[in-house]
C-alpha cells in the first residue's frame, strides 16, 4: 500500500526537525524509526507519568483587590489556574479550584468614596464584573471567595484567636512609609529619594500609629528550614531564591491591625482595631473550602452560599492543604513568608506549593494607565472568543516568566494554531470523508492503525502507525507539562499532533487515490482519513484544558457530542481507538474562524484605574478599558464560530 509506506520517512524527518524545539519529539522520532509491535485492537497510549495519587487537588488564584474592574493581569493567572484544574479533572480528581476577591481596606473605602458609593455597594459591583468576565473566559471555578462574607469573617476570627492564644500577637507603636495601594509599610531602602513605591510609582505616606503585631520573627528558623529543605515549596527556582534571600536577611514582625481603617473585620480582642487586609485575605484560602450548598464538583459555585458555620476543621477536611497557590511575583512575600508563618503559629498545615508567575507587558512595555497601554480582557474575549484568548496567553507566555502581548503576535499565533493547523486538519479531512464516504467511517481507528503498520513486504518487521507514535509521545509530553505547571509546554506538545496530522495528509495525499485510485488504494485512503480524524479527537482531549469550546466543537464535528463541555472526557480518552467503523460525522463546519488582520484591534479608550498591571493580587492596580466598540462589530461577526458554545 504505497499510500502509507511512502510517508514514514518524511514524517520521521519532520519529527527529527521538530524535536529540536518541542518537548518529547526526540522520543517521538525514535518511535517512528524503530519497529514497534502492533495490536489488532485499540492501541492504548502510554500515558504513564508521575501523576500524584491524591484524590483531591486544590488550586487557588490570588484574591483580587476590588479597587477597579478586572484587567488582563488578573485574568491571566485565573486562566492558568483554570487550565491546571481542568487537567486534574480529566484524571477524575476531586478538584477545588478557588478564586475570589479581597474587599477590605483603606484603598477600597477610598475607591468607593470616589464613586459616591458605600464600600459594600462598590465591592458588589466589582465582584459582579469579575464573575461575568470569568464566565466569558470559561473559568470553571468551584468556589468564589469574598472576604466580606460572614463565614469568611468567622474563620478569620478563629485563626486570629489561635494565633492570639499562642502568644504571637502584641501591641506596639510603629512609624514608617506606607503605600496605600500595596496596603503595607515599605522598607526605606525600597523607595527612591521622593519615597515613591517601586510598584506603583506613587509617593508613600509617612505614618505613625499603634497597632497589633504578629511575631513573625519567632518563626525565622522554621521559615529558613522550610525554604532550604523543600525546593518545591516556592517555584519557579528564581522566585525561591528571591524569597530565601529575604528570609536570610531576617524576617520582621508585621502589623496585623489598623486603628484608623473602619472598612474591615473588627478584632474581637480589641474592637477599636480592624484586621489588616493581608491577615484577612490570606485566610480566604481556608474559608473558600467551606462546604457549598451544591455539590463540590459544581462549577461557578459561590462560597458565600454555604449555610454551614465557619470552622477551620471543616476547611481542613475539604481540601486543605492547597496543592498550589498561583500568585503574582509582586505578592510573593505575603504568600511565601507571611502566610506560612501565620499557619505555623495557628498550628495548621502549609500549602504544598506557592507558584509566582510573571508580569504581562504590551509591546515590550509594562501595562499601565500612565502609558495608556492597558488591555481590557472583556473587550478582547468579546471580540475574539475565549479559545483565542486562552490559547494565546497559555502558549506565548512561559509560565513563571514575564510575557509580552502584541496585536500582531496575537493574530499570528491564533490564526496559525487554531485556524490553520487544528481547524484545517479537521475540516479538510471531514470534507473528503463526506464527499467520498457519505460522512461515514469506512473502518475503525484501530483497524486503520493496524493496516498501516502492517504495510510493507511480507515477513518484514511491522511498524507502528506514525500518527499513533506521534500521539503517544506528545500526549505523554503534554501530561507531564500540565503536571509540572508548564501549560506553554503542554500547548506545544499538543500542537505537534496537529502538525503531524497535516503533514500526514500532505504526504499520503488521500484525495488523489479517492479520485482515481484502485479499490485497494481507495480503501487505504479511507484509512488515512480515519487515522487523521482519530488524531483530531485525541488532540481535542489533550487540548481541552486550554480551549474547552474548541475541543467541544471538534467532538461535535466528529459526531461525538460536546465532550469537553459536558464533563464526559477523561485523560484516558487520549487512547487511540475510539472511532468505530460506520460512525457518522457531522456536516463539515469550520471549528475556528481566522482573525481578520484588516479589522482594527481592541483599543484603549479612557482607562480609569491607577497603577501598572502586574498579574495578580493587591499589586495589580492596572486596568484596561474597552474602546472602539463599533469598530469591533465586523471582527465579532467573523469570530462568531470561535465564540459560540
Amino acid at each position: 500500500m504505497p499510500i502509507i509506506t511512502a510517508m514514514n520517512g518524511s514524517l520521521a524527518s519532520w519529527a527529527s526537525r521538530r524535536s529540536m524545539c518541542l518537548p518529547g519529539l526526540a522520543r517521538c522520532r525514535s518511535s517512528l524509526l524503530a519497529p514497534h509491535p502492533v495490536s489488532r485492537t485499540a492501541t492504548r497510549l502510554n500515558c504513564t507519568h508521575s501523576h500524584t495519587k491524591s484524590e483531591t487537588f486544590t488550586i487557588t488564584t490570588p484574591l483580587y483587590y476590588v479597587n477597579a474592574k478586572p484587567h488582563m493581569g488578573s485574568s491571566y493567572p485565573t486562566i492558568a489556574a483554570d487550565v491546571l484544574a481542568r487537567f486534574q479533572r480529566l484524571y477524575g480528581k476531586r478538584v477545588r479550584f478557588l478564586t475570589g476577591t479581597d474587599e477590605h481596606g483603606e484603598k477600597i473605602a477610598l475607591a468607593a468614596a470616589a464613586r459616591s458609593m458605600s464600600p459594600q455597594e462598590h465591592c458588589d459591583s466589582i465582584v459582579q464584573a469579575y464573575k461575568e468576565l470569568w464566565t466569558k473566559l470559561d473559568i470553571a471555578y468551584d468556589g468564589f471567595i469574598r472576604t466580606t462574607d460572614s463565614q469568611h469573617e468567622a474563620l478569620v476570627q478563629e485563626v486570629l484567636q489561635r494565633v492570639w492564644d499562642k502568644g504571637d500577637i502584641y501591641k506596639a507603636s510603629y512609624n514608617g512609609w506606607y503605600c496605600v495601594d500595596c496596603e503595607e509599610y515599605k522598607d526605606e531602602k525600597e523607595l527612591d529619594a521622593e519615597h515613591h513605591c517601586p510598584t506603583h510609582r506613587r509617593p508613600c505616606q509617612h505614618r505613625e500609629e499603634e497597632n497589633y503585631f504578629f511575631a513573625l520573627s519567632k518563626y525565622q528558623a522554621q521559615l529558613e528550614e522550610l525554604l532550604e529543605g523543600s525546593e518545591g515549596f516556592v517555584q519557579p527556582a528564581s522566585r525561591r531564591n528571591e524569597v530565601l534571600g529575604w528570609v536570610r536577611e531576617g524576617v520582621r514582625d508585621f502589623s496585623i491591625s489598623r486603628s484608623a481603617v473602619q472598612w474591615g473585620i473588627p478584632m474581637r480582642q480589641d474592637p477599636s482595631h480592624t484586621v489588616y487586609v493581608w491577615f484577612d485575605a490570606l485566610n480566604g484560602y481556608l474559608s473558600g473550602l467551606l462546604p457549598l450548598n451544591d455539590s463540590l464538583s459544581s462549577s461557578n459555585g459561590d462560597a458565600s452560599s454555604s449555610s454551614s458555620s465557619s470552622s477551620v476543621d471543616t476547611a481542613l477536611a475539604q481540601g486543605w492543604p492547597a496543592d498550589v497557590h498561583v500568585i503574582g511575583k509582586d505578592i510573593l512575600r505575603f504568600h511565601a513568608i507571611y502566610w506560612p508563618g501565620m499557619l505555623m503559629s495557628a498550628g495548621l498545615p502549609l500549602p504544598k506549593q506557592v507558584y509566582g508567575h510573571g508580569f504581562l507587558t504590551k509591546d515590550g512595555l509594562k501595562m499601565g494607565k500612565a502609558l495608556g497601554n492597558t488591555l481590557d480582557p472583556d473587550a478582547l474575549v468579546t471580540a475574539y472568543g475565549p479559545d483565542a484568548v486562552r490559547l494565546f496567553f497559555m502558549k506565548e507566555v512561559a509560565f513563571g516568566q514575564d510575557g509580552n502581548f502584541s496585536e500582531q503576535s496575537f493574530r499570528d499565533t491564533v490564526n496559525a494554531t487554531l485556524a490553520n493547523s487544528v481547524g484545517n486538519m479537521l475540516n479538510r479531512t471531514l470534507g473528503l470523508l463526506r464527499k467520498n464516504c457519505d460522512a461515514g467511517l469506512p473502518c475503525s481507528a484501530a483497524e486503520a492503525a493496524a493496516a498501516a503498520a502492517a504495510a510493507g513486504e511480507a515477513g518484514e518487521q511491522q511498524q507502528q502507525h506514525p500518527l499513533v507514535a506521534v500521539c503517544e509521545q506528545q500526549v505523554a509530553a503534554a501530561a507531564a507539562a500540565y503536571e509540572k505547571l508548564a501549560p506553554h509546554q503542554a500547548v506545544e506538545a499538543v500542537l505537534a499532533i496537529s502538525a503531524a496530522g497535516n503533514l500526514y495528509l500532505e504526504q499520503t495525499a488521500p484525495w488523489t487515490a479517492l479520485k482515481k485510485g484502485s479499490d485497494e488504494e481507495k480503501a487505504a485512503a479511507g484509512r488515512v482519513l480515519v487515522a487523521v480524524l482519530e488524531t483530531a479527537r485525541i488532540l481535542a482531549v489533550a487540548l481541552s484544558p486550554i480551549t474547552p469550546r474548541l475541543s467541544s466543537r471538534i467532538y461535535q464535528q466528529l459526531g461525538l457530542g460536546e465532550g469537553a463541555l459536558d464533563g464526559r472526557l477523561r485523560w484516558s480518552d487520549t487512547a487511540w481507538g475510539q472511532l468505530q467503523a460506520g460512525h457518522r460525522t457531522a456536516d463539515p463546519q469550520p471549528v475556528f474562524a481566522r482573525l481578520d488582520d484588516a479589522v482594527p484591534f481592541v483599543t484603549e479608550a479612557a482607562p480609569s484605574a491607577a497603577g501598572a498591571a502586574p498579574a495578580g493580587g493587591k499589586g495589580g492596580g492596572g486596568k484596561g478599558a474597552a474602546g472602539g466598540a463599533k469598530k469591533q462589530q465586523k471582527q465579532k461577526e467573523a469570530a462568531t464560530a470561535a465564540a459560540a458554545s
